[in-house]
């Protein structure tokens, strides 16, 4: 399948743009950087997970998604989907051949003040789709620009 989202020169995600930012599971905040196209028929959604409160939040653990295969991955954002409007589809976290989400795994929870970087991976909508809205669960839906 794919490797990783893409990177800046330091070594991170790419966070020059802001498509999006969602807010809500408690206060935590999600920025989203990037929903590029690769060659492989895949998009990858990239983006940084903030807590600006002054206490420690959890990650819900609606975020993982309710398939009986992914649980057994453990956290995870494989709950996360986008939705085509035009087209009237849902697209949802791609798995790996051992059923393990193509996403950042293992955020439990976020301490003040922390930023991580994520990336979710998922099946590209037709060429045509310019726009999708990333979900994830417990925050608030955005419309991304596909690159």
């Amino acid at each position: 399948m794919q490797g990783p989202p893409p990177k800046d020169d330091a070594g991170g995600p790419d966070t020059s743009k802001t498509l999006a930012t969602l807010t809500g599971a408690g206060g935590l905040e999600l920025v989203i950087h990037t929903a590029a196209r690769d060659q492989g028929g895949f998009l990858t959604v990239t983006g940084t997970l903030k807590n600006p409160t002054s206490g420690t939040l959890e990650a819900p653990l609606e975020w993982n998604g309710e398939e009986l295969q992914v649980k057994k991955t453990g956290p995870s954002f494989a709950g996360a989907t986008l939705i085509d409007k035009t087209d009237k589809k849902r697209y949802y976290v791609l798995r790996d051949t051992e059923g393990y989400p193509l996403t950042t795994t293992g955020v439990t929870m976020v301490k003040a003040g922390e930023s991580i970087a994520i990336f979710a991976q998922f099946p590209a909508p037709p060429a045509t789709t310019t726009q999708v809205e990333f979900q994830l669960p417990k925050m608030s839906p955005a419309t991304i620009e596909i690159s």
